[in-house]
C-alpha cells in the first residue's frame, strides 16, 4: 500500500489563492464630504461645536440600522446638539446611552432617506479607515484598491450631489510603512502647539489659548490634538 504525501503548505497556499484579493497596492484618500442628507449633517450644522465619531452600527432583526456615536463637547453644546437630534431627518429615535464630562454616547436609528456613504464605499471594494465630523462636513479616510474604484466612488457622490473635497491622497503598497498624513488643520494645530510650548513642562500655552489662537472651540482643539497624536503614535509604533 502506497501513502501519498501531501505538501500541506502548498495546499494551503492554493486554497488561499482561490480568494479574490484587492490587497495589493491601492489608494488611501482623505476626503471631506458634505450634503444635507448625510448622516447627522443637519444636527452638526446646527451645533458645529460638537465633534462626532461613529463607533459602530448594526442591523437588528426588524431591519432597523442602529448607529452608536461618541459626541465631544460641553454641556451647553450637548443641549443644542440634542435639540437638533430630535428633528434631524437623517435619524430617528435618538437615545443618550452614556455620559462623561467631555463626551456623550448616543444611539440613533438610521433613516431611509439618509445618503449612505459606507455601504457605497464597500460596493466599490473600498474600506472605511477613519471618520469624524467637522465644521465643513464629514472628514473620512477611505482605502480603495485602485484609482478606478476611487473615480467610481467620486462619480456616485457627484450623482448624489455630495460635495467632495480632497484633503490628501497617498499610494498604498506592499511596502506601506503605515504612515498616515495629517490633515492641514491637524498640522496647523500641532505646529502652533509645538512653537508655543504646549508640550513643554510646564506648558507654555493652554488648550483654551490654543482655541482662541486658532479661532475654534476648546472641544475642537481637544479632539484635533487627540486624533493627530493618535495618528502619529499609530504610525510610529506600526513601523517597529
Amino acid at each position: 500500500m502506497s501513502i501519498e504525501i501531501v505538501d500541506a503548505e502548498h495546499s494551503a497556499s492554493a486554497e488561499r489563492s482561490e480568494v479574490r484579493s484587492v490587497a495589493e497596492g491601492g489608494i488611501v484618500a482623505q476626503l471631506r464630504l458634505d450634503h444635507p442628507e448625510l448622516f447627522l449633517q443637519p444636527t452638526l450644522r446646527r451645533e458645529p461645536n460638537v465633534t462626532v465619531e461613529p463607533d459602530y452600527w448594526t442591523t437588528i432583526e426588524t431591519g432597523r440600522t442602529l448607529v452608536f456615536v461618541t459626541a465631544y463637547g460641553s454641556d451647553g453644546d450637548f443641549d443644542r446638539f440634542e435639540t437638533g437630534l430630535k428633528t434631524d431627518p437623517t435619524v430617528s429615535d435618538p437615545v443618550c446611552v452614556d455620559r462623561y464630562p467631555d463626551r456623550r454616547i448616543y444611539r440613533v436609528e438610521l433613516a431611509d432617506r439618509t445618503t449612505r456613504i459606507v455601504s457605497k464605499t464597500a460596493e466599490f471594494d473600498g474600506r472605511l479607515l477613519d471618520c469624524c465630523s467637522s465644521r465643513d462636513g464629514w472628514l473620512v479616510q477611505l482605502r480603495f484598491p485602485d484609482r478606478d474604484a476611487l473615480v467610481d466612488f467620486n462619480g456616485f457622490c457627484r450623482d448624489q450631489d455630495v460635495s467632495v473635497a480632497v484633503e490628501h491622497l497617498r499610494v498604498s503598497d506592499d511596502q506601506d510603512d503605515g504612515v498616515v498624513a495629517l490633515t492641514e488643520k491637524q498640522q496647523e494645530l500641532l505646529t502652533v502647539a509645538h512653537e508655543e510650548g504646549y508640550f513643554d513642562v510646564p506648558r507654555g500655552i493652554s488648550q483654551d489659548e490654543l482655541a482662541d489662537r486658532l479661532g475654534v472651540s476648546k472641544s475642537a482643539v481637544s479632539q484635533r490634538l487627540r486624533r493627530a497624536i493618535g495618528a502619529l503614535c499609530a504610525s510610529s509604533l506600526s513601523t517597529r
